[in-house]
Formats: C-alpha cells, sequence, structure tokens
C-alpha cells in the first residue's frame, strides 16, 4: 500500500526545512529536489568529509539513499544522525517509517514509540506507532494510536483509513464504512477501494 509514500510526502516537507540556511550543502539538496538522488548522496559525502558531523547533511543524506531503495545505507546515515540528537522527532519518524518498509515493524514501533514520548511530536507519531501495533496484531492498542493521531489532527485520512482496516478486521465493518468515507473525503484515494469492497 502507499503507506510510505504519503508519510514521505510530509517528511519530505518537513525534512527540507532543516537544509534551509546550509548554502555549503545547497548542491546536494537542489540534486536532491530534481531527484538526482546519486548525485545528492555524492555531494552529500563530499560535505561530510570536512563537517562529518552534520545532522542535516546526513539526514538528507539518508533520505536520498531510501528514495533509491538503499534502506541499510539510509539506516546508517540516520542512526549517525540520531546518535547526534537523540530526541529529533524527524529523524525517529523517519526510521520508523524505513522500518516498515524493511518490514521490521518491532523496530518500527520502538521508533514511533520514541517520538511519542517527546513533547509536541506531530500526528504522524501516533500514527505510525499505531501501524506498528496493527501490524504487531495488537489491535486495541493500535485502535489507541490511531484515535490519537485523529484527535490531534481530524483531517488525517490516511489515519481514518487505517483505523477503518483495522475495525474491518474486529468485525466493526459499519464503524470502518465511516472512517472510509473520511479517509476520502480528506483526499486519501486508496480508501475507495475498501468502500468499493466492504460498503456496497
Amino acid at each position: 500500500m502507499n503507506l510510505s509514500k504519503n508519510i514521505l510526502v510530509w517528511i519530505g516537507i518537513f525534512g527540507f526545512l532543516i537544509s534551509c540556511g546550509e548554502s555549503k550543502s545547497s548542491q546536494g539538496d537542489v540534486y536532491f529536489n530534481n531527484e538526482q538522488y546519486e548525485e545528492a548522496i555524492q555531494s552529500y559525502e563530499k560535505f561530510l568529509q570536512s563537517r562529518p558531523k552534520d545532522i542535516k547533511v546526513l539526514y538528507n543524506k539518508g533520505r536520498a539513499h531510501e528514495e533509491l531503495g538503499n534502506f541499510e545505507e539510509a539506516e546508517e546515515s540516520f542512526k549517525k544522525a540520531l546518535e547526534l540528537d537523540k530526541k529529533n522527532v524527524q529523524i525517529l519518524l523517519s526510521l520508523s517509517n524505513l522500518y516498515h518498509k524493511m518490514k521490521k515493524p518491532e523496530s518500527a514501533l520502538m521508533y514511533a514509540d520514541n517520538a511519542v514520548e517527546i513533547s509536541g511530536a506531530p500526528a504522524m507519531a501516533y500514527f505510525l506507532k499505531g501501524r506498528s501495533l496493527h501490524q504487531l496484531g495488537n489491535a486495541d492498542e493500535a485502535m489507541r494510536e490511531y484515535n490519537a493521531a485523529i484527535k490531534m489532527n481530524p483531517n488525517y485520512g490516511q489515519a481514518y483509513y487505517y483505523r477503518g482496516m483495522l475495525k474491518v478486521a474486529t468485525d466493526k465493518t459499519n464503524q470502518a464504512c465511516d472512517d472510509f468515507r473520511k479517509a476520502l473525503n480528506n483526499k486519501f484515494e486508496m480508501a475507495q477501494e475498501s468502500l468499493n469492497n466492504y460498503c456496497q
């Protein structure tokens, strides 16, 4: 499903805010924004030779690797950045999302849980925690986290969709259909298929 793609839209918008003001590394960001990810990585690596502890460049290098499907390299770069800023919500969420892609829900849960513990964590932190618990079969806890994400952001179409899928799995189809409609109303297009399948 398009979980990772939708999350990366948010992380991407949020992510490149941290690279503003880094004129010496801006060429890597230009490459990244032009989807020239290999060139971006080369530019970031050159920059890191003189500033190996630059969190922003380490993070952006990880994102470039992620876009290329180099998940282990992305993981390494994200973790180096996290070592330098252990309470960086953005990095924690990126690691959680990466582990979803790698089909490692236990690791995804750990990083989402760490993000939730930080004051001011966004709705996405609760959503990713819910997705991890959902995949691990912890329905009640997953529902609680989806509810928290939606309470924080009532227009969170993706959270409505996955909460609806959880309700289908727990034989609450009528309630699920309400969630699928809300997901669709909030521009999460995948919900249309579930409406067709479960809500006729």
